[in-house]
């Protein structure tokens, strides 16, 4: 009996030897397993830039201006209408066309007016032969009336008829005038250089008196309506410029104020600004009428401690950039200031942010406060240096 107690102790001795082995064991490898997971976890909040992803704080030379948006309009523009009625011929200009000033566009049945021509040369022709006649009837009486055979009252009435049949003759030269006038209008020409915007009428269709035809569009100079509020318009100049940015587009374009309207507009005392925009050829950028444009037009320039507005996060209740501090990622609020461009880009200052501060851009994302920082180094290709090869004796 006193055997096999000793024996029960022995095991129980052993069991209890072995469970402590077993939880030691895992409890070891529980502390691998976490120390692993920790490592992943700070490799996996590492991340790596470029210089070229950070931008410094500093104090900019901002251009503060008034904010403009408007749809371009050509300077130079002409709707050619008929002049006459009739049916239209030659229309064969498409929408896109380029056309010279004084080019025939189309013309117009120009049939029934010359017929009106001729018959107004007829009448012209007629009432001369008329002046004739009265005329010589004139010179008779004339020298009747120096010889005594008739009275000067008779006289006064044939100078009379005279004078009425040289009107006559006056009327129907003028009608052959406007007569031929008609003829020239059934000819349609550009008054200016430019490419058809709209196309109106149809070849052979019967137009009316100032029917709308075709329209041209001078793309050379554009220009920009530009409403203003009363308090905005007190610091606009002619002369300033403005940087505008075409609407789906990433590319800015110049501008130059040209006039102010020197009347406020009704109702809502709003003053006009009007913006050329040279675009020569339409070479650097394909400038079109009616495009929607918006920008700033600058009024003043002052040196801002700055940085670019995509820069600046939202995404919390209180705006905040995100900055590169001892290798780490630290969001610090900031106060927002006014508004500007320079570079092509919209800047915005700032307070709450010291000088000289790295702040990741706005295109690299959201990025976890801790996050560690590595930057890229630079690689600069270098040229290898070229080896000759050891020249072996002549035997």
């Amino acid at each position: 009996m006193k055997r096999w107690i000793k024996w029960a102790v022995a095991l129980v001795v052993i069991a209890l030897i072995a469970t402590g082995v077993m939880r030691a064991l895992a409890a070891r490898k529980a502390q691998q397993q976490a120390l692993a997971a920790a490592s992943v976890a700070r490799e996996s909040r590492q991340v790596e830039l470029a210089d070229t992803d950070v931008v410094k704080a500093q104090a900019r030379e901002v251009a503060q201006g008034v904010a403009v948006s408007g749809s371009l309009k050509a300077v130079n523009s002409a709707v050619i209408k008929a002049r006459v009625a009739g049916e239209l011929q030659g229309l064969s200009l498409r929408e896109g066309d380029f056309v010279k000033a004084g080019q025939v566009i189309a013309r117009i049945d120009a049939s029934e007016y010359q017929s009106r021509v001729r018959q107004a040369r007829a009448q012209a022709q007629s009432a001369k032969a008329q002046v004739d006649v009265v005329q010589r009837q004139y010179d008779n009486n004339k020298a009747l009336v120096d010889q005594g055979f008739i009275s000067r009252t008779a006289l006064e009435s044939s100078l009379a008829n005279l004078n009425a049949a040289q009107a006559t003759y006056r009327a129907a030269l003028a009608a052959t005038e406007v007569a031929s006038k008609s003829v020239e209008d059934t000819v349609l020409k550009s008054p200016i250089s430019g490419q058809l915007s709209q196309r109106l009428a149809q070849p052979g269709e019967r137009v009316g008196v100032d029917a709308r035809i075709v329209e041209v569009v001078d793309l050379s100079q554009l220009e920009l309506e530009a409403s203003l509020g009363a308090l905005d318009a007190m610091a606009v100049r002619v002369g300033q410029s403005a940087e505008l940015q075409i609407e789906g587009s990433p590319q800015t374009i110049k501008a130059q104020v040209v006039r102010i309207n020197p009347s406020a507009q009704a109702g809502s005392r709003s003053v006009l600004a009007y913006l050329r925009i040279d675009n020569p050829g339409g070479a650097a950028l394909p400038l079109r009428q009616g495009l929607f444009v918006q920008g700033s037009l600058g009024t003043a320039s002052v040196p801002l401690l700055s940085l670019p507005l995509s820069a600046v996060r939202s995404d919390k209740p209180a705006p905040y950039v995100q900055t590169v501090e001892n290798g780490q990622v630290v969001h610090r609020a900031v106060e927002l200031g006014a508004r500007g461009s320079a570079d092509g880009q919209t800047l915005v200052a700032i307070k709450g942010l010291a000088e000289g501060a790295l702040v990741i851009r706005g295109e690299i994302g959201a990025l976890r406060e801790g996050t560690q920082v590595r930057f890229t180094p630079m690689v600069t290709p270098t040229t290898p240096a070229r080896t000759t090869s050891p020249v072996k004796p002549a035997p």
